[in-house]
């Protein structure tokens, strides 16, 4: 061995029985691996070995292999083996002990299973050399692999199914209409396993299909939407390129044909009828009608539209965009009288237009519509429709406004009668004529508290009351100058006591609640009886305003505080009204610089206090409150005396309770019995006569009392019940007397007390017999606080035995 081999080299036997049969031997260029002996190397060729030219480090094995005997792969060898077994071959890796075996002695390497290309192309794997006596390795580890030669056992399968495409109806002949592809497993890179052609089982007299990229085309023009709207394709995918012994799979492609606007508009009918009343309000609808359109989708969307001249005028027609039906609507009021019969040319026509298909025919349709109008009895009809009238506010009472028209439409034109609906002229300011429908004032107007009146005429049949219209009148009051002009506030000024002649002081204006067509036009001046005056000049401006101004130098307020100068105000008619207005001007204080410091008066303080008649008005107001607070007092006061005379008289409330048990029998001072005993005044219990017993000897007891506080069933003949009897016979007639309340007082019976107790029961109620018939000698194991008590029954049982002895 040459020591450039570093160890050894490994000889691949390559023998492939299935690629021999196919008469195909792979070759690949040569790959350096560890220990590799490369070719042309010197050693090697001293050695007497021919150069190899396929790689040493592969193997190549059949997929599907269906023998019975273990397939042989290959065979690995090493130089320094002498064949006497000394060296021992192993593999590790993918399938190494499971799938692969290899002969420890030879290196023969047979596959035991059927392997599948489609699954794993390849698998890679360790080869060792070993010492078998002391298992080290004689060489390096060495990598090859193990590649699965792929048959033609995979058909071809459309992954992406299922599969639907669409196509216009009408389109030319080899339009597109979608493409299909089908995948083969088998390898791609070796033979023709994979490679796939396309072809149409079924359909072909309307689509194709092509071989070799799978797009399926238009075999026709004249696919109709209308006559057909889906077609089923059967498309096979064979592999070997189409050859025989190909393996193949198909597919069926749904194409759904989808409609262009190639069928125009059509009505069902050439004529359709209607009738409709002809008081019929504007915006009813008559009827409906609807072309038939073949088209699906957007393509029926259409639009109608009136094409004669009375049918524009009269009726109106719009589109249902739900149902695609012409709505026809009246337009303008009908009248029977003036025509009976309508009628109507309505057109259809597609929105969208394809202008592919406009030498197909026009895309539009007419039809005729014949309105018939019903004849009603209608209301009369106001004429003219007038709605204003005008009357000068000082019209006297009953002076006519203005006259109403209403006449009725049908042809036997009843008399009409005419009234004011009231609702609108309460305060009746308006009359009107029921025959000749004259309106005349009824009150005295006054532009200034309404200028405007807003009524409702009726007019009705005069045989027939039902049949009522309405109409809205508005009345304009006119102005007339029947107010006189006022100052617009109680004016109020100021002039300093250094005050200059000319000095302007107030400036005033007036208000007029009359409304002239002209305009206000105002005149000032002094009043008459302010001729006199020095003190003061009024100069009007000319423009509904005058301004005051002083006229003498300088003023006294100790002397005069206060003037009062008298404005006459005369408007322009007509008539000419004047009114006098007053101007209160307060000689005051001043600094240099002419502001006030002080008045006399407190002119400049009132306007922040309140008013006399508003401090009138508080004081009330707190007066009647502080009189409805007595009031209120008086009356709980008197109430609850009242409630407290009959809480007096309800035996319910006099209930005293105690929860203390006390001290037991000799507790003499725990219940206070007198509290009980204070609300009415019982007789004493006489006590009888008893004999003897052991009650007898104790002093300040009298037995016979005793027992006869214990609860017996056995009424005693001088217990007095007349305070009782005298109370509930009060307390009826209360009761009989007010029937809204209810007595206190209720009797319920108890007829059943209860059987079978397994405690005796201490009570009398259910002792009809005589006493003599029980026996209380029990009630001495009760302990000593029943002592007592066992004492009075066994002293009242020794009474009885010596009675009846």
């Amino acid at each position: 061995m040459a020591k450039g081999l570093q160890g050894f080299s490994w000889t691949m036997l390559l023998l492939f029985c299935a690629i021999q049969e196919l008469g195909s031997w792979a070759m690949h260029t040569a790959v350096e691996g560890p220990g590799l002996g490369q070719p042309g190397d010197p050693a090697l060729l001293a050695g007497g070995r021919v150069k190899r030219g396929w790689v040493w480090n592969q193997f190549f094995v059949v997929e599907e292999y269906t023998g019975t005997e273990p397939l042989y792969v290959g065979k690995i060898h090493s130089d320094s083996d002498e064949g006497d077994g000394s060296i021992k071959y192993t593999i590790s890796g993918e399938g190494a002990g499971t799938i692969f075996l290899i002969d420890e002695i030879t290196g023969d390497i047979h596959a035991t299973e059927r392997l599948d290309r489609e699954q794993k192309t390849f698998y890679t794997l360790r080869a060792q050399a070993r010492d078998r006596q002391t298992d080290q390795l004689l060489e390096p580890e060495s990598e090859f692999i193990i590649k699965v030669q792929d048959i033609n056992d995979s058909e071809p399968r459309f992954l992406e199914g299922p599969y639907i495409g669409s196509v216009a109806e009408l389109s030319p002949i080899g339009t597109s209409v979608m493409q299909v592809m089908a995948s083969d497993a088998d390898d791609p890179t070796y033979g023709s396993s994979a490679r796939v052609v396309y072809s149409v089982l079924e359909g072909e007299q309307h689509f194709t299909v092509d071989s070799k990229t799978g797009v399926i085309r238009t075999a026709v023009a004249d696919l109709d939407r209308e006559t057909q709207d889906r077609y089923e394709v059967v498309i096979r995918a064979t592999d070997m390129a189409g050859q025989l012994g190909g393996l193949s799979g198909s597919t069926t492609v749904t194409i759904v044909v989808t409609d262009v606007n190639d069928n125009p508009p059509r009505f069902p009918q050439k004529m359709y009828q209607f009738s409709i009343v002809e008081t019929a309000p504007v915006g009813t609808a008559i009827g409906r009608v609807k072309a038939e359109d073949s088209d699906v989708g957007e393509n029926t969307d259409m639009t109608y539209q009136v094409k004669d001249e009375e049918g524009v005028e009269m009726f109106k027609v719009t589109t249902d965009s739900n149902t695609q039906e012409a709505v026809i609507t009246v337009q303008k009021p009908l009248d029977y009288e003036s025509k009976k019969v309508h009628t109507v040319v309505v057109e259809a026509l597609n929105k969208f237009v394809d202008p592919r298909f406009v030498d197909l025919g026009t895309f539009r349709d007419q039809t005729i519509v014949r309105v018939s109008v019903l004849d009603v009895d209608e209301p009369p009809e106001f004429r003219p429709p007038s709605n204003l009238m005008e009357v000068q506010e000082d019209a006297h009472v009953g002076s006519v406004v203005g006259v109403v028209t209403a006449l009725d439409p049908d042809t036997a034109n009843h008399p009409v009668r005419y009234a004011i609906d009231r609702s609108t002229d309460t305060e009746r300011i308006f009359d009107i004529d029921a025959k000749t429908g004259a309106i005349v004032t009824g009150k005295v107007l006054d532009r200034e508290t309404a200028g405007w009146h807003n009524i409702t005429v009726l007019a009705m049949e005069a045989d027939n009351h039902s049949q009522v219209s309405r109409a809205s009148l508005r009345i304009r009051i006119l102005d007339v100058n029947d107010n006189p002009p006022e100052l617009a506030t109680p004016y109020e000024a100021a002039v300093c006591e250094d005050a200059k002649p000319g000095q302007l002081i107030q400036t005033i204006s007036v208000v007029d609640r009359d409304e002239p067509q002209s305009g206000h036009h105002f005149y000032f001046t002094l009043a008459p009886e302010a001729t006199n005056n020095h003190h003061f000049s009024l100069l009007d401006i000319q423009d509904n305003t005058a301004a005051v101004h002083t006229q003498r130098v300088g003023f006294n307020r100790q002397e005069q505080d206060v003037y009062l100068l008298p404005i006459l105000v005369v408007d322009s008619g007509p008539p000419a009204l004047s009114s006098t207005g007053t101007l209160t001007i307060r000689v005051c204080g001043c600094d240099s610089n002419g502001a006030i410091q002080s008045c006399n008066s407190t002119a400049y303080v009132v306007s922040a206090t309140l008013s006399p008649g508003a401090l009138i008005a508080l004081l009330v107001c707190v007066l009647i409150l502080v009189v409805l607070v007595l009031l209120i007092l008086t009356l709980k006061r008197h109430h609850k005396s009242h409630l407290t005379s009959e809480d007096d008289e309800d035996m319910r409330d006099n209930v005293i309770k105690y929860n203390d048990e006390g001290g037991g029998e000799q507790d003499t001072e725990a219940y206070d019995m007198s509290a009980l005993r204070s609300l009415y005044d019982f007789s004493e219990i006489k006590g009888g006569d008893g004999g003897g017993g052991p009650g007898e000897g104790v002093p300040g007891r009298n037995p016979t009392s005793e027992l006869h506080a214990l609860p017996q069933w056995v009424q005693s003949p001088d217990l007095d019940f007349s305070v009782f009897r005298d109370y509930i016979c009060r307390k009826v007639e209360q009761a009989d007397e007010d029937l809204s309340v209810p007595p206190y007082d209720s009797f319920q019976t108890y007829a059943f007390e209860g059987s079978d107790s397994p405690v005796p029961s201490l009570s009398s109620i259910n002792t009809w017999s005589s006493s003599s018939e029980q026996d209380f000698s029990y009630l001495g194991g009760w302990g000593p606080r029943f002592r007592q008590l066992a004492a009075l029954y066994a002293g009242r049982r020794g009474e009885e035995d010596s009675e009846e002895s």
